[in-house]
């Protein structure tokens, strides 16, 4: 795969140092060979390689597209421009349910032991009708699975939170903070569904049961202003006692699925080392603690050296590459992910229904683009920490999304070096990456003379 030589800098001893990276092992060494973290375990055969190129089986994650209307219209939005599928209605849901049994094994136990159930929009609530005989269906077959949603919360009320309380959902709450008016509307400027998203955080969330979730844009990149604001929210209105309670999910940059998500891309070189310095220093500061994300990816890498962990057998970041998990309509046909429809293309003009999950075996991953694939990912120092971006996008559309995803995730990477190695810090990466990525943080030639420059990008949009 790659070797990468990282240069690093100790800012107590105020010295330089080299490490090598070797991505296709996920070994950690000196220069002169020892090892970084001890007792490293090698795994020289992948077991179960990540690329699949049909077939879905012994399911875990199960992802119930209910469909792509809401009531909101945000600017990023990646279901913004996919086309609509008919949609589903409640007496879908008793053909769907009484046919589970013959794709959905019950997890390990018959029951749902070990599986997971994601219900997903548009806007889930606005499909209030549908989703709660449905979910409620499905818990009767499978109580011992685990549920999610994911709401703008505009419209929940208090029967809304009783039953996903009484159903006990873990939910989230999308809302990007001081920088929500660049994603769209503001529920937390509406009395009503102010009050309600305080109900269903004092009710939830001492069950570590809910989160808000951000994302990271170009207009709104500072984590520390969001968790800052998040904490405001919760000691102003909630108390100061429900602080321990607070998550925020998500918390990764855009991608570019549209002409929305590419304005609030970082488009150029000056942008993506200014993010990266940024955010860094908040993260080092202490002003950000609760994106779980960041830990997550942190521990992730490390973990990943500490193994050994072969290359061949990560998985794209979102993981509906793996095999046990489908995302799938109420009329059973199998699409790319959730995000999409049975009606709608990827980029390349391919139809996200990839299949039908009356023959599994027969699904076809043929709407997206592995990682190993692509020319840029087997080159780069932190795709243990991508997986790749988004599978389905192609062109100007993933190459922007890739940048974003660059910048965003040599911080976790920065941050897990430092503590294995003691506190080094990587300035400069050499390897086979692109040159303007290499001084990483301008720390060591300052800003080059010439800049990689935004290019002009209209989308085409597969209809």
């Amino acid at each position: 795969m790659a070797k990468f030589e990282i240069t690093t800098w100790h800012p107590i001893k105020e010295e330089q140092k080299k490490v090598i990276y070797d991505s296709s092992l996920s070994t950690l060494t000196w220069e002169d060979g020892t090892q970084v973290l001890p007792n490293v375990l090698t795994q020289p055969d992948v077991l179960t390689p990540a690329k699949i190129n049909h077939g879905k089986r012994n399911l875990k994650t199960v992802k119930i597209q209910l469909g792509l209307s809401c009531n909101f219209e945000c600017d990023y939005c990646n279901q913004r421009f996919v086309p609509h599928a008919d949609a589903t209605n409640p007496s879908d849901v008793d053909p769907f349910v009484d046919n589970m049994h013959t794709w959905f094994e019950g997890g390990s136990d018959g029951k749902g032991m070990g599986s997971h159930f994601e219900f997903w929009g548009g806007e889930p609530l606005v499909y209030w009708k549908t989703l709660k005989p449905l979910a409620e269906a499905v818990i009767a077959k499978y109580p011992n699975a685990t549920r999610s949603i994911i709401t703008n919360g505009s419209l929940l009320d208090d029967e809304k939170i009783e039953w996903l309380r009484k159903n006990d959902f873990w939910v989230g709450i999308s809302h990007d903070g001081p920088g929500q008016h660049v994603r769209g509307p503001d529920p937390l400027e509406d009395p009503v569904s102010k009050a309600a998203i305080i109900e269903l955080f004092k009710q939830l969330a001492p069950f570590g049961k809910t989160s808000f979730n951000s994302m990271i844009n170009s207009k709104n990149i500072s984590r520390a202003y969001i968790e800052a604001f998040f904490v405001n929210f919760v000691r102003t209105n909630i108390g100061e006692e429900y602080l321990q309670f607070l998550k925020i999910g998500e918390g990764t940059f855009v991608d570019a699925y549209d002409e929305g998500g590419l304005a609030n891309s970082l488009l150029d070189e000056e942008e993506e080392v200014k993010y990266r310095n940024i955010a860094l220093n908040e993260l080092r500061d202490g002003k950000v603690t609760r994106f779980g994300s960041i830990n997550n990816k942190v521990i992730k890498f490390i973990e990943s050296i500490k193994q050994g962990n072969r290359v061949e057998a990560l998985p794209q970041k979102c993981g509906m590459d793996r095999s046990d998990s489908v995302a799938l309509d109420l009329n059973g046909n199998v699409i790319t992910c959730q995000n999409v429809s049975s009606v709608a293309n990827n980029p390349a003009g391919v139809s996200h229904k990839i299949g039908h999950i009356s023959d599994l075996e027969a699904v076809k991953l043929d709407t997206s683009t592995h990682w190993s694939d692509r020319e840029e990912c087997p080159k780069c120092p932190v795709l243990h920490i991508c997986g790749g971006a988004c599978m389905f996008l192609s062109g100007e559309l993933w190459e922007a999304s890739c940048n974003n995803a660059f910048s965003d995730n040599l911080l976790p990477f920065t941050l897990a070096i430092e503590m294995m190695t003691d506190g080094w810090t990587p300035m400069y990466i050499e390897g086979p990456l692109r040159q303007d990525r290499k001084d990483i943080y301008w720390w060591v030639n300052g800003k080059p003379e010439k800049t990689r420059k935004p290019k002009k990008i209209i989308p085409i949009l597969a209809v």
